[in-house]
């Protein structure tokens, strides 16, 4: 495969950056996960669009949205393989000095590609213990620092679940690691507003647009009386929730997928075969 670094296309195993890229020394960037099905991208529009917004709310510069689209459709022209493949844009602060502050040599920019292993349609999530802080200056946007993650989602692994569930410092239900929430309330399809930190996911709002879902604030414990559970991202789609675990052993089962989650899930699969740039 070949990876677009600054420019060029070059050969995956000679796609290098400096260690002293802001990106690498401290997590000074932002990226974007794109799905490709037979060399086409999905909803690329949007997420290069929402990669600005993160740029912006880190204080990089803009990338040039039509030329990193291009950039994207060159990568993303190799993903013809069999099954699904994952197009990755990461954008940082550029090569600086040791430290925080940024030095004034410029972005880097990888676009790179690789195989992606299919998500089963169910899953089981688990709780996290650590809250996101929806006050903080990296709320809301889709950066490389991403070490919380990797806490929460190790455990997530040891508890068996693929995915864990992160409150906000008020106890609201906020988001996965990777992933948006959504909860069916007596019949009503619910997922938790940006006010708590949560990423505004592409599958998110595309599911918000087709189903009808309601933006609301939720208890944290809505986990524990919920009918039904899924996730959304763009390697999951819509994942249905079957168990919901917690580091003291608890465990709760839920019928997967429930109605509600299985039209959900319907609806989007076919209106994202229907429109591969909604």
């Amino acid at each position: 495969m070949l990876t677009w670094v600054n420019g060029e296309l070059i050969d995956e195993s000679e796609a290098t950056v400096s260690v002293f890229d802001h990106g690498l020394t401290v997590g000074d960037g932002v990226f974007e996960t794109v799905k490709v099905v037979d060399g086409v991208s999905f909803a690329l529009g949007r997420h290069l669009a929402r990669l600005g917004r993160s740029a912006a709310g880190l204080g990089l510069p803009a990338p040039h949205e039509s030329e990193l689209a291009k950039a994207c459709e060159q990568v993303a022209a190799q993903g013809t393989g069999p099954g699904m493949h994952r197009l990755r844009v990461t954008y940082t602060g550029g090569i600086a000095p040791m430290g925080s502050g940024r030095g004034d040599a410029g972005p880097t920019l990888i676009i790179a590609i690789a195989p992606a292993a299919p998500q089963p349609p169910t899953t089981t999530v688990a709780v996290a213990p650590w809250p996101r802080n929806e006050r903080g200056a990296l709320a809301g946007l889709k950066t490389t620092s991403y070490a919380e993650n990797v806490v929460a989602l190790t455990l997530a692994a040891e508890l068996g679940a693929s995915e864990a569930l992160c409150a906000d410092t008020r106890g609201r239900l906020c988001e996965g690691t990777g992933s948006n929430v959504f909860v069916v309330v007596d019949g009503e399809l619910l997922t938790p507003t940006t006010a708590t930190g949560c990423l505004a996911g592409v599958t998110r709002d595309l599911v918000v647009e087709w189903c009808g879902a309601t933006e609301t604030d939720v208890d944290f414990g809505v986990l524990e009386t919920a009918d039904e559970i899924f996730l959304t991202s763009t390697t999951r789609d819509v994942q249905a929730v079957s168990a919901v675990v917690w580091g003291d052993g608890r465990r709760l089962e839920l019928a997967a997928p429930g109605p509600v989650t299985a039209r959900a899930a319907a609806t989007f699969a076919e209106r994202a075969a229907a429109d591969p740039e909604p």
